[in-house]
Formats: structure tokens, C-alpha cells, sequence
């Protein structure tokens, strides 16, 4: 049988929740993702038209595209 190439906790959930990154610091890294990706960069381009795009942060920009996108899903 094969070894896992998972490594082994044998602390408490406590002990993993402390290792976890904060809800901070997931969403950062979630939007540098998505803002790199090639569906937002081309959602921008279909955007641009959209003057009131341009004046959003970009963390507006991730949450509207992540919106539309589960809307689209949805229907």
C-alpha cells in the first residue's frame, strides 16, 4: 500500500484552525487569482464601455464579475 502524501496532524481542530490563514488573507489571495484570470481579464474587455467600471476598485471589479458570473450560472 502505497504512503498518503498527506502529511499527518494529530493535534486538536483547534491546533489546525490556528495554522489556517485568515478570512483576510483567503480573499486576497482569491482576487489576485480571479483578476488574473483569462474569464475576469475578458469580462473587463466586454466591459469597457461601462464608465463606472473604470472608477471601481479592484476588489469592486472581482466582486461584480464573481456576481454577474453566478447570476449567469444561476439562470
Amino acid at each position: 500500500m502505497a504512503a498518503s502524501s498527506r502529511p499527518e496532524f494529530n493535534g486538536s481542530p483547534k491546533d489546525l484552525m490556528r495554522q489556517l490563514p485568515d478570512d483576510a488573507t483567503i480573499w486576497q489571495n482569491l482576487k489576485a487569482a480571479i483578476a488574473s484570470s483569462s474569464g475576469f481579464q475578458r469580462w473587463q474587455l466586454e466591459q469597457q464601455g461601462d464608465d463606472t467600471l473604470n472608477d471601481l476598485t479592484l476588489e469592486l471589479r472581482v466582486q461584480r464579475y464573481l456576481r454577474e458570473t453566478l447570476e449567469t450560472l444561476a439562470y
